[in-house]
């Protein structure tokens, strides 16, 4: 009987949204065709499949020496190539460490958006930015919080494919007003 319950429960919340959506009009349907529906960007990203080695150079404070170590990176397309999901381990301090990026392109807004966890610490960061093709970087902003004050920092991020087989990625973080680099990850395949 249980069973059976969580059974029907799952085929109504499969059901609900297709209902809605049959109810709504050719115009709606369309939107959300549009909206669900991968495309360029996508598919852009889903170059970047399968995986990556990364050298990792990180700074703590401006002025000092970067932090050294390598890692790995493995990406995949996921919910029907409409987001990437990629994994990264390495060590840093004599620990190890794993993080977690979804990186997404929203058809409706025209934006990157990407969600990171990793084990260093228990907040997720958001962030969005834009695409550009001259450079083949994307620049992305957002807000992470600071350890020492538990206050909101602004941090951004530029990514860059340099070609099929080479990425990078820039981390800086504003802290008393000032920006500083706190990150540079280089990855090969």
């Amino acid at each position: 009987m249980k069973q059976l319950s969580i059974r029907l429960i799952a085929i109504a919340l499969f059901l609900f949204p297709t209902m809605i959506m049959a109810q709504g009009s050719k115009e709606e349907m369309d939107a959300w065709m549009a909206y669900m529906t991968p495309g360029p960007q996508q598919m852009m990203l889903e170059q970047s499949n399968g995986e990556w080695t990364e050298e990792i150079s990180m700074w703590m404070a401006p002025g000092t020496e970067p932090m050294k170590t390598t890692g790995k990176c493995v990406n995949k397309m996921i919910l029907g190539g409409r987001y990437q999901h990629s994994t990264h381990t390495s060590n840093f301090m004599g620990m190890p460490f794993e993080g977690i990026n979804i990186l997404a392109y929203d058809n409706k807004r025209g934006v990157f958006q990407a969600s990171w966890i990793d084990n260093m610490g228990t907040g997720i960061l958001n962030m969005e930015g834009t695409w550009d093709d001259a450079t083949k970087s994307c620049s992305m902003t957002g807000k992470q919080t600071d350890p020492m004050t538990g206050k909101l920092m602004d941090v951004r991020q530029v990514f860059t494919v340099i070609d099929n087989n080479n990425q990078k990625m820039e981390m800086y973080m504003t802290k008393d007003g000032s920006e500083f680099k706190t990150m540079e990850l280089l990855w090969k395949r």
